[in-house]
C-alpha cells in the first residue's frame, strides 16, 4: 500500500523472522557467532536467552541457514509444548527416519544409529529448541540424557536451547544443576541501544530500496520517540514503523513526523506517560496533505 509512496520494493517491517532482515548488533552478532561456533565445535549444549520480542526466532532461522551451509543435519522444535513420545516422533522424523509404530526405545536406537553414522563421515547433527521456556522439567530431563550420546572424543548430537528470560531462571534452578553443568556457551540478547536502533531502521529501509534516501524517511526526533516506546525491543520497533508508515502514507507525509507515531503507539496502548512529544502535539489534528494544483 505505501510502497510506492516511500520508494520501497518490499514492506521493510515485517514481524516475520526473515534472515535477509538480519540486523548484526554487537550482542545478535555474538550470539550467532556462538551458536554455530558451539554446533559446529561439538561443544554439546548451548544457550541463548533474552526477552519476548528481541529476535530470537530470527536469530534461529539465521542459524539454521548457517548449518544447511555447513551440511549439518538439524531437527527443529518450535513449539515445545509436546509428550515426551510426540517429541521422539518429531526427532525421527525431522532426521528422516520412520517414526510410524516406534517406541521410545526403538527411537533411541534408530537415533544412536543415525548420529554414530553421521559421526563416521565427520558429519555434524543438532537439535534446536526454540521457545524452550515452555518445555516441561520431563521433557528437558530426557533432552538433557540425550547428550549421553557420545563418543570417547564428542557429543553426537548438538543440542541449541532458546528461550525467554524464565527459561535463565529455570536453567539456573538446583532441579536443573546437571543440565546446566553441560551447557557449554551461554549468552543473552538485549534491546537495541538508541544508535543501534537508529542503524536498525535505517537498514531495513535500505533492505527494502529505500537506498540513499532511507534516513529522512524517520528522522533523528521521530527515532528517539521509537526508541521511548518501544524501549529498543525489534518487535516494537517493526511494528511501530510499520503503522507510522501506513498512516504516513494516509497522511501523505513523505518525512514520518513524531505526531504520527504518538498516535500509532496510542492506538496500540504502548505507554506513552514516560516520554511524549511536546504539549502541542496533543493538540494537533492530522490531515492529509493536499497537493497544490
Amino acid at each position: 500500500m505505501y510502497r510506492q509512496f516511500y520508494g520501497l520494493s518490499s514492506n521493510p517491517f515485517e514481524v516475520s523472522p526473515d534472515p535477509f532482515f538480519f540486523y548484526p548488533t554487537p550482542r545478535h552478532t555474538e550470539a550467532l557467532a556462538n551458536l554455530t561456533y558451539g554446533v559446529l565445535r561439538r561443544r554439546g549444549f548451548v544457550v541463548v536467552t533474552g526477552e519476548v520480542g528481541t529476535g530470537k526466532t530470527l536469530l534461529v532461522r539465521c542459524l539454521l541457514e548457517a548449518l544447511t551451509k555447513n551440511r549439518v543435519s538439524f531437527a527443529y522444535i518450535h513449539n515445545p509444548i509436546i509428550s515426551v513420545p510426540e517429541f521422539f516422533t518429531h526427532l525421527i522424523d525431522d532426521f528422516g527416519m520412520a517414526s510410524t509404530g516406534c517406541t521410545k526405545i526403538q527411537a533411541l536406537s534408530r537415533l544412536n544409529d543415525y548420529l554414530v553414522n553421521r559421526s563416521r563421515k565427520d558429519l555434524t547433527t543438532a537439535l534446536v529448541v526454540d521457545e524452550a521456556q515452555l518445555l516441561s522439567w520431563e521433557l528437558l530431563e530426557e533432552i538433557r540424557l540425550l547428550t549421553n550420546l557420545e563418543t570417547t572424543k564428542h557429543k553426537l548430537l548438538q543440542i541449541v536451547l532458546v528461550g525467554q528470560p524464565e527459561f535463565a531462571q529455570k536453567l539456573d534452578s538446583q532441579q536443573l544443576r546437571q543440565l546446566k553443568q553441560r551447557v557449554g556457551l551461554r549468552c543473552e540478547l538485549k534491546p537495541l541501544k538508541s544508535d543501534e536502533l537508529k542503524g536498525y531502521i535505517h537498514r531495513r529501509l535500505e533492505l527494502a530500496g529505500a537506498n540513499s534516501h532511507a534516513a529522512s524517511i524517520f528522522p533523528d526526533e521521530t527515532i528517539a520517540l521509537i526508541q521511548d516506546f518501544s524501549r529498543g525491543i525489534p518487535r516494537l520497533v517493526n511494528t511501530l514503523c510499520e503503522n507510522s508508515l501506513l498512516l504516513g502514507f494516509w497522511y501523505r507525509r513523505p518525512q514520518i513526523p513524531s505526531e504520527i507515531v504518538l498516535e500509532v503507539a496510542t492506538d496500540l496502548r504502548l505507554d506513552t506517560s514516560r516520554k511524549t512529544p511536546s504539549a502541542e502535539f496533543h493538540n494537533i489534528k492530522l490531515q492529509p496533505e493536499v497537493e497544490s494544483e
